[in-house]
Protein backbone atom coordinates (compact mmCIF):
# COMPACT_ATOMS: atom_id res chain seq x y z
CA UNK A 1 0.00 0.00 0.00
CA UNK A 2 0.95 3.45 -0.75
CA UNK A 3 2.34 5.58 2.05
CA UNK A 4 0.34 9.10 3.21
CA UNK A 5 1.76 11.35 0.88
CA UNK A 6 0.34 9.20 -2.27
CA UNK A 7 -1.92 6.15 -2.34
CA UNK A 8 -0.74 3.50 -4.54
CA UNK A 9 -2.31 3.29 -8.30
CA UNK A 10 -3.87 -0.19 -9.01
CA UNK A 11 -4.43 -1.04 -12.96
CA UNK A 12 -7.53 -3.22 -12.85
CA UNK A 13 -7.43 -5.28 -16.38
CA UNK A 14 -10.59 -7.65 -17.41
CA UNK A 15 -13.46 -7.73 -19.89
CA UNK A 16 -16.19 -8.08 -17.96
CA UNK A 17 -17.52 -4.75 -16.67
CA UNK A 18 -18.98 -6.36 -13.49
CA UNK A 19 -15.27 -8.22 -12.43
CA UNK A 20 -14.17 -4.56 -13.03
CA UNK A 21 -16.60 -3.04 -10.93
CA UNK A 22 -16.29 -5.55 -8.13
CA UNK A 23 -12.26 -5.13 -8.17
CA UNK A 24 -13.21 -1.62 -7.29
CA UNK A 25 -15.47 -1.54 -4.36
CA UNK A 26 -12.85 -3.73 -3.04
CA UNK A 27 -9.44 -1.78 -3.86
CA UNK A 28 -10.78 1.70 -3.95
CA UNK A 29 -10.73 2.46 0.06
CA UNK A 30 -6.86 1.77 0.26
CA UNK A 31 -6.03 2.74 -3.75
CA UNK A 32 -6.08 4.63 -6.63
CA UNK A 33 -7.88 2.23 -9.51
CA UNK A 34 -7.76 2.80 -13.26
CA UNK A 35 -9.34 0.52 -15.42
CA UNK A 36 -9.23 -1.65 -19.11
CA UNK A 37 -10.99 -3.69 -20.25
CA UNK A 38 -8.32 -5.93 -22.52
CA UNK A 39 -5.05 -6.88 -22.97
CA UNK A 40 -3.90 -4.06 -25.29
CA UNK A 41 -5.40 -1.57 -23.80
CA UNK A 42 -3.72 -2.54 -20.60
CA UNK A 43 0.21 -2.44 -22.60
CA UNK A 44 -0.71 0.91 -23.91
CA UNK A 45 -1.84 2.50 -20.58
CA UNK A 46 1.32 0.31 -18.73
CA UNK A 47 4.00 1.93 -21.08
CA UNK A 48 2.17 5.55 -21.12
CA UNK A 49 1.96 6.16 -17.29
CA UNK A 50 2.92 2.49 -15.61
CA UNK A 51 1.18 2.07 -12.27
CA UNK A 52 2.10 0.65 -9.20
CA UNK A 53 0.53 -3.36 -9.65
CA UNK A 54 -1.55 -4.88 -12.30
CA UNK A 55 -4.47 -7.21 -11.99
CA UNK A 56 -4.59 -8.85 -15.29
CA UNK A 57 -7.38 -11.46 -16.63
CA UNK A 58 -5.78 -14.29 -18.14
CA UNK A 59 -9.22 -14.89 -20.78
CA UNK A 60 -9.83 -11.90 -23.27
CA UNK A 61 -10.59 -11.78 -26.13
CA UNK A 62 -7.80 -10.56 -28.91
CA UNK A 63 -4.94 -9.95 -26.41
CA UNK A 64 -4.50 -12.49 -23.77
CA UNK A 65 -3.88 -11.86 -20.24
CA UNK A 66 -0.84 -14.06 -20.51
CA UNK A 67 0.13 -12.48 -23.55
CA UNK A 68 -0.06 -8.54 -22.30
CA UNK A 69 2.15 -10.11 -19.64
CA UNK A 70 4.61 -10.96 -22.09
CA UNK A 71 4.53 -7.56 -23.76
CA UNK A 72 4.85 -5.61 -20.77
CA UNK A 73 8.00 -7.40 -19.25
CA UNK A 74 9.31 -7.49 -23.02
CA UNK A 75 9.17 -3.61 -22.56
CA UNK A 76 11.25 -3.47 -19.33
CA UNK A 77 8.10 -2.49 -17.01
CA UNK A 78 8.79 -3.63 -13.48
CA UNK A 79 6.15 -3.90 -11.74
CA UNK A 80 3.98 -6.25 -9.64
CA UNK A 81 1.72 -8.09 -11.52
CA UNK A 82 -1.18 -10.35 -10.14
CA UNK A 83 -2.65 -12.43 -12.60
CA UNK A 84 -6.48 -13.54 -12.49
CA UNK A 85 -8.35 -16.98 -14.25
CA UNK A 86 -11.56 -18.14 -14.03
CA UNK A 87 -10.38 -21.77 -15.45
CA UNK A 88 -6.71 -21.92 -13.70
CA UNK A 89 -4.86 -24.96 -13.59
CA UNK A 90 -1.72 -25.81 -12.09
CA UNK A 91 -0.07 -25.32 -15.94
CA UNK A 92 -1.66 -21.76 -16.60
CA UNK A 93 -0.28 -20.45 -12.90
CA UNK A 94 3.17 -21.79 -13.63
CA UNK A 95 3.40 -20.27 -17.48
CA UNK A 96 1.78 -17.02 -15.70
CA UNK A 97 5.17 -16.80 -13.10
CA UNK A 98 7.41 -17.59 -15.93
CA UNK A 99 6.58 -14.87 -18.09
CA UNK A 100 7.13 -12.49 -14.93
CA UNK A 101 3.72 -12.41 -12.44
CA UNK A 102 4.27 -12.25 -9.45
CA UNK A 103 1.09 -14.56 -7.80
CA UNK A 104 -2.43 -16.18 -9.04
CA UNK A 105 -5.58 -15.72 -7.84
CA UNK A 106 -8.56 -17.68 -8.79
CA UNK A 107 -12.00 -16.50 -9.67
CA UNK A 108 -14.51 -16.24 -7.73
CA UNK A 109 -12.22 -13.51 -6.41
CA UNK A 110 -12.63 -13.50 -2.26
CA UNK A 111 -12.00 -9.92 -0.66
CA UNK A 112 -9.37 -10.73 1.96
CA UNK A 113 -7.26 -12.94 -0.36
CA UNK A 114 -7.11 -10.42 -3.11
CA UNK A 115 -6.25 -7.53 -0.59
CA UNK A 116 -3.76 -9.74 1.32
CA UNK A 117 -1.93 -11.00 -1.79
CA UNK A 118 -2.00 -7.15 -3.89
CA UNK A 119 -0.43 -5.68 -0.14
CA UNK A 120 2.28 -8.69 -0.20
CA UNK A 121 3.28 -8.06 -3.92
CA UNK A 122 3.88 -3.84 -3.09
CA UNK A 123 5.51 -4.28 -0.42
CA UNK A 124 7.60 -7.08 -1.73
CA UNK A 125 7.98 -4.17 -4.15
CA UNK A 126 8.78 -1.72 -2.08
CA UNK A 127 11.26 -3.54 -0.41
CA UNK A 128 13.18 -4.58 -3.17
CA UNK A 129 13.17 -0.70 -4.53
CA UNK A 130 14.90 0.16 -1.13
CA UNK A 131 17.36 -2.46 -1.23
CA UNK A 132 18.48 -1.43 -4.17
CA UNK A 133 18.29 2.23 -3.60
CA UNK A 134 20.63 1.13 -0.93
CA UNK A 135 23.21 -1.08 -2.56
CA UNK A 136 23.05 2.14 -5.58
CA UNK A 137 24.09 4.60 -2.87
CA UNK A 138 26.75 2.80 -1.26
CA UNK A 139 28.21 1.29 -4.73
CA UNK A 140 27.98 5.42 -5.27
CA UNK A 141 30.09 6.09 -1.83
CA UNK A 142 32.62 3.97 -3.04
CA UNK A 143 32.97 5.02 -6.73
CA UNK A 144 36.45 6.02 -7.90
CA UNK A 145 35.91 9.44 -9.04
CA UNK A 146 38.12 10.72 -12.04
CA UNK A 147 39.14 10.80 -15.24
CA UNK A 148 42.29 12.28 -15.29
CA UNK A 149 45.50 9.83 -17.01
CA UNK A 150 46.99 8.23 -13.43
CA UNK A 151 43.21 7.76 -12.63
CA UNK A 152 42.45 5.85 -15.94
CA UNK A 153 45.54 3.54 -15.67
CA UNK A 154 44.23 2.61 -12.18
CA UNK A 155 40.72 1.23 -13.77
CA UNK A 156 42.68 -0.33 -16.24
CA UNK A 157 44.61 -1.97 -13.53
CA UNK A 158 41.31 -2.79 -11.81
CA UNK A 159 39.85 -4.43 -14.80
CA UNK A 160 43.03 -6.40 -15.70
CA UNK A 161 43.41 -7.87 -11.90
CA UNK A 162 40.00 -8.16 -10.86
CA UNK A 163 39.17 -11.35 -12.13
CA UNK A 164 42.25 -13.14 -11.39
CA UNK A 165 42.55 -14.69 -7.77
CA UNK A 166 45.64 -12.94 -7.57
CA UNK A 167 47.41 -11.14 -4.14
CA UNK A 168 47.00 -7.48 -5.05
CA UNK A 169 49.72 -4.93 -2.99
CA UNK A 170 47.78 -1.32 -3.54
CA UNK A 171 50.28 1.96 -2.60
CA UNK A 172 49.74 5.39 -2.19
CA UNK A 173 50.06 8.20 0.62
CA UNK A 174 47.89 7.99 3.25
CA UNK A 175 43.85 9.60 2.33
CA UNK A 176 43.95 8.28 -1.63
CA UNK A 177 41.70 5.97 -1.80
CA UNK A 178 43.24 2.99 -1.19
CA UNK A 179 39.93 1.08 0.06
CA UNK A 180 38.32 2.54 -2.88
CA UNK A 181 40.64 0.57 -5.33
CA UNK A 182 40.31 -2.67 -3.06
CA UNK A 183 36.49 -2.63 -3.46
CA UNK A 184 36.75 -1.95 -6.95
CA UNK A 185 39.11 -4.91 -7.37
CA UNK A 186 36.46 -7.06 -5.44
CA UNK A 187 33.70 -6.10 -7.09
CA UNK A 188 35.27 -6.86 -10.48
CA UNK A 189 36.14 -10.39 -9.46
CA UNK A 190 34.27 -13.78 -9.66
CA UNK A 191 34.11 -13.41 -5.50
CA UNK A 192 31.81 -10.30 -5.99
CA UNK A 193 28.47 -11.73 -4.02
CA UNK A 194 30.70 -12.91 -1.27
CA UNK A 195 31.83 -11.05 1.48
CA UNK A 196 34.75 -8.60 1.81
CA UNK A 197 36.19 -8.19 5.02
CA UNK A 198 37.97 -4.93 6.04
CA UNK A 199 41.06 -4.95 8.24
CA UNK A 200 42.73 -1.76 9.71
CA UNK A 201 45.96 -3.14 10.68
CA UNK A 202 46.98 -0.24 12.19
CA UNK A 203 43.98 0.42 14.41
CA UNK A 204 44.24 -2.84 16.20
CA UNK A 205 46.58 -3.36 19.24
CA UNK A 206 49.15 -5.93 18.54
CA UNK A 207 48.64 -8.45 21.27
CA UNK A 208 44.90 -8.42 19.43
CA UNK A 209 45.44 -8.79 16.13
CA UNK A 210 46.30 -12.30 15.57
CA UNK A 211 42.95 -13.67 17.45
CA UNK A 212 40.88 -10.69 14.83
CA UNK A 213 42.66 -11.91 12.23
CA UNK A 214 42.61 -15.94 12.81
CA UNK A 215 39.81 -16.12 15.36
CA UNK A 216 39.95 -17.63 19.36
CA UNK A 217 38.92 -20.60 21.26
CA UNK A 218 36.88 -20.38 24.58
CA UNK A 219 39.80 -19.60 27.30
CA UNK A 220 42.66 -19.30 25.01
CA UNK A 221 43.87 -16.25 26.80
CA UNK A 222 42.71 -14.31 29.53
CA UNK A 223 39.53 -12.52 28.73
CA UNK A 224 38.35 -15.06 25.99
CA UNK A 225 35.37 -15.72 27.40
CA UNK A 226 33.72 -16.93 24.06
CA UNK A 227 34.49 -18.41 20.71
CA UNK A 228 35.50 -15.77 18.19
CA UNK A 229 35.57 -16.48 14.62
CA UNK A 230 38.30 -14.64 12.88
CA UNK A 231 38.44 -11.77 9.84
CA UNK A 232 39.76 -14.89 7.31
CA UNK A 233 36.92 -17.43 8.51
CA UNK A 234 34.53 -14.57 8.07
CA UNK A 235 36.16 -13.71 4.28
CA UNK A 236 36.02 -17.33 3.53
CA UNK A 237 35.18 -17.43 -0.77
CA UNK A 238 35.65 -14.04 -0.59
CA UNK A 239 37.77 -11.19 -0.09
CA UNK A 240 39.98 -9.62 2.79
CA UNK A 241 41.50 -6.30 2.53
CA UNK A 242 44.80 -5.90 4.52
CA UNK A 243 44.36 -2.24 5.18
CA UNK A 244 48.39 -0.83 6.42
CA UNK A 245 49.45 -4.08 6.38
CA UNK A 246 53.12 -2.36 6.79
CA UNK A 247 52.41 -1.90 10.55
CA UNK A 248 51.76 -5.55 11.16
CA UNK A 249 54.04 -7.08 13.49
CA UNK A 250 56.80 -9.69 12.20
CA UNK A 251 54.88 -12.58 14.46
CA UNK A 252 51.31 -11.71 12.48
CA UNK A 253 53.36 -11.41 9.32
CA UNK A 254 54.37 -15.14 9.44
CA UNK A 255 50.38 -16.30 10.17
CA UNK A 256 49.17 -14.12 6.92
CA UNK A 257 52.16 -16.30 4.83
CA UNK A 258 50.96 -19.45 5.67
CA UNK A 259 47.56 -18.14 4.91
CA UNK A 260 49.01 -17.14 1.63
CA UNK A 261 50.77 -20.22 0.99
CA UNK A 262 48.76 -23.03 2.43
CA UNK A 263 45.41 -21.40 2.98
CA UNK A 264 45.19 -22.56 6.60
CA UNK A 265 44.82 -20.88 9.57
CA UNK A 266 44.90 -21.44 13.13
CA UNK A 267 42.67 -20.12 15.37
CA UNK A 268 44.56 -19.33 19.18
CA UNK A 269 43.61 -22.12 21.25
CA UNK A 270 42.62 -24.47 17.98
CA UNK A 271 45.45 -26.77 18.14
CA UNK A 272 44.90 -27.56 14.45
CA UNK A 273 45.16 -25.51 11.02
CA UNK A 274 41.19 -24.99 9.24
CA UNK A 275 41.09 -24.40 5.79
CA UNK A 276 40.28 -21.23 4.14
CA UNK A 277 39.53 -20.23 1.01
CA UNK A 278 39.80 -15.78 0.98
CA UNK A 279 41.50 -13.80 -1.55
CA UNK A 280 43.52 -11.31 -0.42
CA UNK A 281 44.79 -7.40 -1.11
CA UNK A 282 46.77 -5.32 1.10
CA UNK A 283 47.76 -2.00 1.12
CA UNK A 284 50.47 0.09 2.63
CA UNK A 285 51.53 3.66 2.43
CA UNK A 286 54.87 3.23 3.42
CA UNK A 287 57.62 1.56 1.19
CA UNK A 288 57.56 -1.93 1.91
CA UNK A 289 61.13 -2.09 0.79
CA UNK A 290 62.96 0.25 2.70
CA UNK A 291 61.01 -1.71 5.69
CA UNK A 292 62.59 -4.34 4.98
CA UNK A 293 66.19 -3.13 4.73
CA UNK A 294 65.15 -1.73 8.54
CA UNK A 295 63.83 -5.48 8.90
CA UNK A 296 60.26 -4.83 9.68
CA UNK A 297 59.13 -6.47 6.84
CA UNK A 298 59.52 -9.95 5.60
CA UNK A 299 60.44 -9.53 2.53
CA UNK A 300 58.91 -13.30 1.45
CA UNK A 301 55.54 -11.69 2.49
CA UNK A 302 55.89 -8.79 0.07
CA UNK A 303 56.87 -10.59 -2.97
CA UNK A 304 53.45 -12.54 -2.11
CA UNK A 305 51.40 -10.02 -1.72
CA UNK A 306 52.56 -7.58 -4.58
CA UNK A 307 51.77 -10.56 -7.95
CA UNK A 308 49.81 -7.84 -9.00
CA UNK A 309 50.81 -4.07 -7.63
CA UNK A 310 48.71 -1.16 -7.96
CA UNK A 311 49.93 2.50 -6.98
CA UNK A 312 47.05 5.18 -6.70
CA UNK A 313 48.79 8.74 -6.87
CA UNK A 314 48.13 11.53 -5.00
CA UNK A 315 45.22 14.39 -5.66
CA UNK A 316 48.24 16.76 -6.41
CA UNK A 317 49.45 14.46 -9.23
CA UNK A 318 45.66 14.49 -10.89
CA UNK A 319 44.49 18.04 -10.20
CA UNK A 320 42.39 17.98 -13.03
CA UNK A 321 40.15 15.16 -11.35
CA UNK A 322 39.59 17.95 -8.37
CA UNK A 323 36.27 19.57 -9.91
CA UNK A 324 34.90 16.06 -10.06
CA UNK A 325 35.70 15.06 -6.86
CA UNK A 326 34.32 18.26 -4.93
CA UNK A 327 30.87 17.65 -7.26
CA UNK A 328 30.83 13.99 -6.03
CA UNK A 329 31.70 14.55 -2.55
CA UNK A 330 29.48 17.27 -2.51
CA UNK A 331 26.56 15.23 -3.21
CA UNK A 332 27.25 12.65 -1.29
CA UNK A 333 27.73 14.76 1.74
CA UNK A 334 24.31 16.50 1.27
CA UNK A 335 22.49 13.08 0.80
CA UNK A 336 23.95 11.87 4.35
CA UNK A 337 22.71 15.14 6.65
CA UNK A 338 19.64 15.35 3.97
CA UNK A 339 20.50 18.76 2.55
CA UNK A 340 19.45 20.43 -0.29
CA UNK A 341 21.85 20.04 -3.14
CA UNK A 342 24.60 22.32 -3.19
CA UNK A 343 27.31 22.68 -5.48
CA UNK A 344 30.98 25.17 -5.85
CA UNK A 345 31.27 27.79 -8.05
CA UNK A 346 33.63 28.30 -10.73
CA UNK A 347 35.80 30.50 -8.37
CA UNK A 348 35.48 28.54 -5.58
CA UNK A 349 36.87 25.57 -7.56
CA UNK A 350 39.70 27.87 -8.54
CA UNK A 351 40.49 28.32 -4.90
CA UNK A 352 40.21 25.08 -4.18
CA UNK A 353 42.39 24.03 -6.83
CA UNK A 354 45.19 25.89 -5.52
CA UNK A 355 45.16 24.34 -2.25
CA UNK A 356 47.87 21.73 -2.02
CA UNK A 357 45.99 18.90 -0.35
CA UNK A 358 48.64 16.47 1.45
CA UNK A 359 46.07 14.77 3.23
CA UNK A 360 44.95 14.21 -0.53
CA UNK A 361 41.24 13.41 -0.71
CA UNK A 362 40.52 12.61 2.58
CA UNK A 363 41.43 16.00 3.67
CA UNK A 364 39.57 17.12 0.62
CA UNK A 365 36.29 15.28 1.86
CA UNK A 366 36.32 16.63 5.20
CA UNK A 367 36.96 20.29 4.33
CA UNK A 368 33.85 20.57 1.68
CA UNK A 369 31.89 18.58 4.46
CA UNK A 370 33.16 21.46 6.53
CA UNK A 371 31.94 24.02 4.13
CA UNK A 372 29.09 22.31 3.28
CA UNK A 373 27.19 22.52 7.03
CA UNK A 374 28.78 26.12 8.03
CA UNK A 375 27.52 27.80 4.90
CA UNK A 376 24.09 27.90 4.01
CA UNK A 377 23.04 28.89 0.26
CA UNK A 378 22.96 26.39 -2.12
CA UNK A 379 25.82 28.12 -4.22
CA UNK A 380 29.23 27.80 -2.56
CA UNK A 381 31.37 30.84 -3.56
CA UNK A 382 34.94 31.45 -2.84
CA UNK A 383 34.36 34.15 0.19
CA UNK A 384 32.29 31.87 1.71
CA UNK A 385 34.53 29.14 1.88
CA UNK A 386 36.15 28.53 5.00
CA UNK A 387 39.80 29.25 5.90
CA UNK A 388 42.37 26.52 3.87
CA UNK A 389 44.83 25.52 5.88
CA UNK A 390 48.17 26.19 3.24
CA UNK A 391 50.76 23.98 4.61
CA UNK A 392 53.97 24.31 3.55
CA UNK A 393 54.62 20.84 1.10
CA UNK A 394 58.38 20.82 3.24
CA UNK A 395 60.33 21.86 -0.37
CA UNK A 396 63.14 24.16 0.95
CA UNK A 397 61.98 26.98 -1.60
CA UNK A 398 58.43 26.90 0.40
CA UNK A 399 59.74 27.03 3.70
CA UNK A 400 62.69 29.48 2.64
CA UNK A 401 59.98 32.16 1.89
CA UNK A 402 58.55 32.55 5.57
CA UNK A 403 59.65 35.52 6.44
CA UNK A 404 60.80 35.21 10.33
CA UNK A 405 62.29 32.05 12.36
CA UNK A 406 59.45 31.71 14.51
CA UNK A 407 57.27 31.62 11.76
CA UNK A 408 59.60 29.10 10.11
CA UNK A 409 59.40 26.77 13.21
CA UNK A 410 55.71 26.63 13.30
CA UNK A 411 55.33 25.85 9.57
CA UNK A 412 58.19 23.40 10.27
CA UNK A 413 56.31 21.68 13.09
CA UNK A 414 52.89 21.55 11.98
CA UNK A 415 54.17 19.86 8.46
CA UNK A 416 56.00 17.51 10.83
CA UNK A 417 53.21 16.63 12.43
CA UNK A 418 51.31 16.41 10.00
CA UNK A 419 52.82 13.61 8.04
CA UNK A 420 54.17 11.68 11.03
CA UNK A 421 49.80 11.23 11.99
CA UNK A 422 49.52 9.96 8.25
CA UNK A 423 52.17 7.90 8.05
CA UNK A 424 50.00 5.91 11.18
CA UNK A 425 46.90 6.79 9.91
CA UNK A 426 46.17 9.95 11.98
CA UNK A 427 46.76 7.96 15.22
CA UNK A 428 47.64 9.89 17.82
CA UNK A 429 48.82 7.18 20.06
CA UNK A 430 51.24 5.39 17.34
CA UNK A 431 52.07 8.71 16.54
CA UNK A 432 53.04 10.17 19.67
CA UNK A 433 54.70 6.61 20.31
CA UNK A 434 56.62 6.55 16.97
CA UNK A 435 58.35 10.56 17.85
CA UNK A 436 58.90 9.69 21.54
CA UNK A 437 56.69 12.13 23.10
CA UNK A 438 53.84 12.10 25.79
CA UNK A 439 50.63 11.91 24.08
CA UNK A 440 49.11 14.47 26.37
CA UNK A 441 51.76 17.01 24.74
CA UNK A 442 51.23 15.64 21.49
CA UNK A 443 47.44 16.16 21.32
CA UNK A 444 48.60 19.93 22.77
CA UNK A 445 50.52 20.50 19.84
CA UNK A 446 47.69 19.20 17.65
CA UNK A 447 45.70 21.46 19.19
CA UNK A 448 47.89 24.45 18.69
CA UNK A 449 47.98 23.81 15.11
CA UNK A 450 44.56 22.67 14.42
CA UNK A 451 45.07 19.76 13.24
CA UNK A 452 43.34 17.96 16.25
CA UNK A 453 40.08 17.82 14.27
CA UNK A 454 41.58 16.45 10.80
CA UNK A 455 42.55 13.11 13.31
CA UNK A 456 39.14 13.21 14.24
CA UNK A 457 40.35 12.42 17.83
CA UNK A 458 41.95 9.46 19.33
CA UNK A 459 41.83 6.36 17.05
CA UNK A 460 42.54 2.93 18.91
Amino acid sequence: MGDSARRATVLVVDDEPAIREALRLVLEDEYSIVEAADGKEAVRMVLSRPPDALLLDIMMPEMSGLDALTEIRSRGVDIPILVISGHATISTAVEALKRGAQDFLEKPLEREIVLRRLAGVLERARLRETVEAQKAEEGDRWRLIGESAAMEEVRDVISRVGPTQATVLITGESGTGKELVARAIHEASTRSDAPFIKVNCAAIPDELIESELFGHEKGSFTGAGSRQKGRFARAHGGTIFLDEIGDMSLKTQAKVLRALQDGEIEPLGAGQPIRVDVRVLAATNKALRHEIAEGNFREDLFYRLSVLPVHLPPLRERAGDLPLLVAHISSLVCRENNFRPRQMTPAAIDRLAAHAWPGNVRELRNYIERAIILVRSDEIDAADLPPLEDVPQGSGESLMEIPTLRDFKEASEREYLRRRLEEHDWNITRTAQAIATPRSNLYKRLEHHSLARLAGGERS
